[in-house]
């Protein structure tokens, strides 16, 4: 579900910016983007974010300017000498005759700093305090999105609730045509067989049973039903809805196969059941914005 927040706080510490956003995905996707001073803190971040969200690309953003900055910045000397020794052995490996940018080698992250000093306790306990307000906003706009969407898919199931009705109504008119068909298309077939007419009956029976499409119209009216119960629950229900669209659209081919040759009746239900399908898809669609 897509959302968006911004929260900023002035402290004695410094001030400190949260921003936070997100795009859809089937599961939680947490990506941090945090100066220097709180890499330390990365998986208090991710685990504070997991504790408010369960779905969804989310980009977490942290600025951070301390109060006690003395502008006084110091050199990562490991990472400069390790840096410095890879342009030497690139440049005596393919004869370079360039000379090391000691300014591009200082733009790289971590290459300054303020001091060494570890961030603390108190630094940790201000980050996890503006992100969780951060997250409070973030998952109010997404309330917010997600009550929209609701609308959306429960109109959706009710179009799939009145066709599935409509579907139970044309099958008691279905099933003789399938019926006759069926016997016509036997006695074609076998005619010179020399088939009893009780045996003849029989087979037509089977097959007829066999297009029989009760059971199925019966669970997309009890999925339908099932849709509309989750989404009056609300929580976390976007797998779910994944899992009842694959049961529904299951239903709805197993229909259309069954019903396959049924003349007009038949065009009416094929009409009915390609009308559930594109309401599936529909819900499909929305379903990945739902956490």
């Amino acid at each position: 579900m897509t959302g968006f927040a911004r929260w900023r706080r002035v402290s004695a510490q410094g001030e400190m910016v949260c921003t936070l956003k997100s795009v859809n995905h089937r599961s939680l996707d947490v990506h941090l983007h945090l100066p220097a001073d709180l890499d330390a803190f990365a998986n208090t971040v991710r685990n504070t974010v997991k504790q408010k969200v369960s779905r969804g690309h989310v980009d977490v953003r942290i600025t951070w300017i301390p109060a006690s900055s003395t502008g006084l910045l110091a050199l990562n000397r490991p990472l400069f000498e390790s840096w410095l020794a890879a342009f030497r052995e690139a440049k005596d490996r393919y004869e370079l005759a360039s000379e090391p940018d000691i300014n591009a080698a200082f733009r790289l992250p971590g290459m300054l700093s303020e001091g060494d000093a570890e961030p603390d306790g108190a630094l940790e306990a201000l980050l996890v305090s503006v992100l969780e307000e951060a997250l409070e906003v973030f998952n109010e706009s997404r309330a917010k999105e997600g009550t929209g969407l609701a609308v959306v898919i429960r109109e959706a199931n009710g179009r799939i609730a009145a066709s599935a009705q409509e579907l139970g109504r044309l099958r008691d008119q279905v099933m003789p045509v399938l019926q006759e068909r069926l016997q016509e298309r036997l006695t074609a077939l076998l005619g010179g067989a020399g088939l009893e007419p009780q045996r003849l009956a029989q087979e037509a029976a089977i097959l007829a049973d066999r297009s029989d499409v009760t059971e199925e119209i019966h669970r997309l009216s009890i999925h339908s039903k099932d849709l509309s119960d989750l989404l009056g629950k609300g929580g976390e229900i976007g797998k779910k809805l994944d899992f009842l669209m694959q049961e529904m659209g299951r239903e709805t081919n197993t229909i259309l196969s069954k019903t396959n040759g049924a003349g007009e009746l038949g065009l009416r239900v094929t009409e009915l059941g390609i009308g559930v399908k594109s309401e599936i898809e529909r819900i499909r669609e929305q379903s990945l914005n739902i956490e």
